[in-house]
């Protein structure tokens, strides 16, 4: 057996068979399954549960109380808050077996996921979205949008850096982050980095 290049804290379980970047940490009490693919200086914080069909790519902050359930995808440098939820299957049942129904989540870098926010199962969060503490997520996300509330809704735009952008929703417009001097450019409502 060949040793490890990341941190594994001893009560936590990883399960053969799972992959684990170099310089990640996974801590107390988490749990990996054993088709897990986990990216390069990652953080699993306590008692995280990662499915079989799950990835997680390089860099990203899993907090405390998060599951990572099958298919649910995470792009590199993801930040998911302590206790937020992601789910996989749509509809469901106790009394239904479901599991050929899993609907996939992918998470676009460098987006954020606020504390106790929910993530329904079947949608695109895009790149550098922030989504508010409590939100509950039921639909695409555009990159760059700022969403809260039950169901969340887009209430802003927010820089790479994870500052507030002063643009109308909608529109033609552009800005410069204050923070880092990065143009941002608005077009037909959808926002890209020049």
């Amino acid at each position: 057996m060949s040793e490890i290049d990341y941190f594994k804290h001893e009560t936590a379980i990883i399960d053969d068979g799972a992959r684990i970047g170099k310089g990640s940490r996974v801590w107390h009490w988490v749990h990996v399954c054993g088709g897990a693919r986990i990216g390069e200086g990652v953080s699993l914080g306590q008692n995280v549960f990662v499915g079989n069909q799950v990835t997680i790519g390089d860099r990203c902050k899993i907090q405390n109380g998060v599951s990572i359930y099958d298919n649910v995808h995470l792009d590199e440098g993801v930040f998911c808050g302590p206790s937020m939820v992601f789910t996989n299957v749509y509809n469901p049942r106790s009394l239904v077996e479901r599991k050929d129904k899993y609907r996939n989540t992918v998470v676009k870098k460098g987006a954020s996921l606020g504390a106790n926010c929910t993530i329904v199962c079947g949608i695109t969060i895009g790149k550098y979205a922030f989504i508010g503490a409590g939100a509950v997520v039921n639909k695409d996300v555009k990159s760059y949008a700022l969403m809260v509330g039950v169901p969340a809704r887009q209430i802003g735009w927010m820089s790479q850096f994870g500052e507030k952008l002063n643009l109308p929703l909608e529109g033609n417009a552009e800005t410069i982050c204050e923070h880092t001097s990065k143009k941002y450019l608005m077009k037909n409502g959808l926002l890209r980095e020049t």
